[in-house]
């Protein structure tokens, strides 16, 4: 069952409309994560220098998925997505550890944002597909999860390049879903 037809499933109103916001450090998986949900090539990836926003209008459901740059200099600007958002997809790379500690600080900060209190949060723990990927139960053990109490949360053991472990992701998303009274 794709993701669209899961949303359809779930949808409570026609036109109601769902804000995914993906973010995570540089070189994570998140446009590749993107564009495998909305079966697009990934053969050509390039580093996001702004954003990406990918909408799907299905039987009177509409998608908004917001993959926003993650190099250091962007991150200040994550802020200005912040509004909204129904879901907040964070994205690791599994397989560098030396950068855990720096994606541990970011996505602290974010679960600190006023604007996403409460927002349900999925970690995909990408790059599982390499040899050198962290379990993501390590991974989570490791960014202290286990502490977030304010939220639903979830880690995903995925592969944004094989798509393994996206479309669970993107189950847990739907099921956990709180749309904001706009």
């Amino acid at each position: 069952m794709g993701l669209l037809a899961i949303l359809r499933r779930l949808k409570q109103s026609p036109e109601q409309e769902v804000r995914l916001l993906l973010l995570g450090l540089d070189n994570a998986g998140k446009t590749t994560l993107l564009k495998q949900l909305a079966a697009e090539d990934i053969s050509h990836i390039t580093p996001t220098q702004g954003f990406n926003i990918k909408s799907v209008q299905s039987s009177g459901f509409k998608l908004n998925v917001w993959d926003i740059g993650g190099q250091r200099k962007i991150r200040p600007y994550w802020r200005n997505y912040f509004e909204n958002t129904d879901v907040l997809i964070y994205v690791i790379d599994s397989s560098d550890r030396k950068r855990f500690e720096e994606t541990s600080l970011e996505l602290a900060e974010l679960l600190e944002e006023e604007k996403l209190a409460a927002v349900p949060l999925l970690i995909f723990a990408n790059k599982q597909d390499l040899m050198t990927a962290t379990p993501a139960s390590e991974l989570a053990e490791g960014l202290n999860l286990h502490t977030i109490r304010d939220r639903m949360w979830q880690v995903q053991a995925c592969s944004a390049v094989t798509a393994e472990g996206v479309q669970d992701g993107m189950t847990w998303v739907c099921r956990n879903i709180t749309l904001r009274k706009k």
